[in-house]
């Protein structure tokens, strides 16, 4: 099933609100405790108007007074059906909006109060999305990545039936994919460098940790060349086989197999190397 945009799940949730004028007043009604009633001054609209004034709010292109006017339900009728309701839409207005912090904090308030809903499912993604959204190029910082990579994963892991996990797992891959690219990067600024403990440490995280993602043959292909320079060429030779095995017809094998063969070396597995344990350990489920 195609996932449906935040957008069109909105929708869906205001047209199923507005219900024909009897039914919205009695909803309102119910909702509503006897409490709140009375506390309501002649100056507050109910909350069906609120509900209403937000969603034309929204229609218009208006998200940030929409978020405030579904705030202003949750505020003024917490114990109504309105404000459940209010409160994941001020999340979705947020996040149209670019208010992303605000989405997430709406969202994630909407999770510990309605934890089993069945629109619970589309609150978490709404915080996930929210922190993917501000994944930044991998020059920079990464905890904004790892943020969505931890709430993309308690979609998957959580709701792994709903509509919106298919999509929480792409998005998940190229998170992974993300932090990967950090890793490489600076692995490849150490190896320029000739600091090759220090690039090694950086490609060993891609290939430890990263299998899946598209970083993986290089960073195979970084390690030999650092190993070489240093001279250990075991693990260079343990890392050309596993290359060799996993990505045959890869470029960056075939520029291993000649940094080796340069100097009368061979691709060969290595049984002590950490490199082949990676390898075996990992081969059954994502690689071959």
């Amino acid at each position: 099933m195609t996932t449906p945009h935040p957008r069109l799940f909105a929708t869906m949730i205001s047209r199923a609100l507005l219900l024909p004028a009897m039914v919205v007043a009695g909803l309102s009604m119910a909702g509503c405790s006897s409490t709140e009633e009375a506390a309501k001054t002649p100056d507050e609209p109910p909350a069906d108007q609120l509900f209403s004034d937000a969603e034309q709010a929204l229609e218009g292109g208006e998200q940030k007074k929409a978020a405030k006017l579904y705030d202003e339900v949750e505020r003024l009728y917490p114990t109504s059906q309105w404000a459940k309701r209010a409160m994941i839409m001020s999340a979705f207005a947020s996040y149209e909006h670019g208010d992303y912090e605000k989405a997430i904090l709406s969202a994630q308030r909407y999770l510990d109060f309605y934890p089993s809903d069945k629109d619970a499912a589309y609150a978490q993604y709404l915080v996930a999305v929210s922190h993917y959204d501000q994944i930044v190029d991998v020059g920079r910082d990464q905890a904004r990545t790892r943020q969505a990579l931890q709430s993309l994963r308690e979609l998957v892991n959580r709701y792994p039936e709903s509509e919106y996990a298919r999509e929480g797992r792409l998005k998940l891959d190229l998170a992974l994919d993300h932090l990967a690219g950090k890793e490489m990067e600076v692995g490849r600024y150490y190896l320029k460098r000739g600091n090759y403990v220090a690039s090694i440490e950086r490609f060993r995280v891609v290939v430890e940790n990263f299998q899946t993602t598209s970083h993986v043959e290089e960073a195979l292909h970084r390690l030999v060349e650092s190993y070489l320079a240093l001279g250990v060429n075991r693990e260079a030779q343990a890392a050309a086989a596993v290359l060799g095995k996993n990505f045959p017809g890869s470029a960056w094998y075939l520029d291993s197999y000649a940094l080796l063969t340069g100097q009368d070396l061979r691709p060969e597995e290595n049984d002590g190397s950490w490199i082949t344990k990676v390898w075996r350990r990992v081969v059954k489920n994502e690689w071959l």
